[in-house]
């Protein structure tokens, strides 16, 4: 009998798990005769009793395995390890906070049934804010366009979806300490498919997704896919200095051909310095983003710290 894993990594979710857990054995309970079925849990690091309740659950269902973490190591690493842990021979990661929803769960196996090695989820409508929706999609518009990847990256995909063996073997290998997971699954190839779904609204609890982590997920994309950043860089340095060199060459013909009634004044000194400063400032941001990344990688620090583990 085949076997299949379920992973979703928890962040003050003790409103969510109940139905959580309903809905998911609901769905995988049509398959006992087919594929053993385990759920494995992380929590990271969550301040409220999220963990007390996956100790709970996994004391009546072995199928729960949980891990928890020895703090919040974000919501980049902690899926990843959950995925490194299954050793089945299919991965399903969905979110705990019910907005990739479990019924979804026959749908992934079906495809994953016709030979399909990765099968994500995607997002055609979202309960979230509209607005928020529509930066995501032209995030995805924007990476795909910059990317020297040589691969076509999902949109509107946040990972989460089903993932053959093979393609988790080949996960592990990669061994990135940061990883960008969707870009990483696109990267690694294999014949791919989607399920469509429109994302409800979150239930409960406020989603620790804020600007810095939106930012952060985001710009990790961006480092890790496309050197463009780096080469525009070299292309605006160039560019000012051309322009520089004509403004310059401009004003001292000027100045000669109207030395006593030419003044160049303050105002336009003082704007080109704060301009040149601007774009100095945004350029080491930028390279700052990269040499970051790179140390990350050097550091090889672990994806997470365990402090407990049940049912393994």
């Amino acid at each position: 009998m085949k076997k299949i894993s379920i992973v979703s990594s928890c962040y003050n979710e003790e409103n969510n798990l109940d139905e959580l857990f309903n809905r998911v054995f609901a769905q995988i309970d049509k398959y006992k005769d087919k594929y053993e079925f385990e759920y494995i849990l992380l929590d990271n690091g969550s301040t409220d009793h999220t963990a007390d309740k996956l100790r709970e659950w996994a004391q009546k269902d072995k199928r729960i395995k949980v891990i928890i973490n020895s703090r919040n190591f974000g919501s980049i690493k902690a899926p990843v390890y959950g995925v490194m842990q299954c050793f089945g021979d299919a991965v399903i990661t969905i979110v705990s906070d019910l907005q990739d929803p479990p019924e979804l769960i026959p749908e992934l196996i079906k495809k994953w049934e016709e030979g399909y090695k990765s099968v994500f989820l995607k997002k055609l409508r979202s309960g979230e804010n509209p607005l928020m929706f529509a930066i995501r999609r032209l995030y995805y518009f924007v990476l795909n366009k910059i990317s020297d990847s040589g691969v076509e990256l999902v949109t509107n995909c946040t990972g989460s979806g089903l993932y053959d063996k093979a393609v988790v073997d080949e996960l592990r290998k990669i061994d990135d300490p940061y990883p960008f997971f969707r870009g990483v699954i696109c990267e690694i190839g294999f014949k791919r498919a989607y399920v469509q779904f429109e994302q409800p609204a979150r239930k409960s609890g406020i989603s620790s997704n804020n600007f810095y982590a939106l930012y952060d997920v985001g710009m990790t994309g961006i480092i890790k896919f496309s050197k463009l950043p780096l080469r525009l860089m070299a292309f605006l340095g160039f560019g000012i200095s051309v322009v520089t060199f004509v403004l310059a060459v401009f004003y001292l013909v000027w100045k000669l051909l109207h030395w006593n009634t030419f003044s160049f004044g303050v105002a336009p000194i003082i704007i080109s310095i704060l301009f040149l400063g601007a774009i100095q400032l945004f350029c080491l941001g930028i390279l700052g983003e990269y040499i970051g990344a790179i140390y990350t990688r050097v550091d090889k620090k672990p994806l997470v710290v365990e402090a407990e583990r049940i049912n393994f």
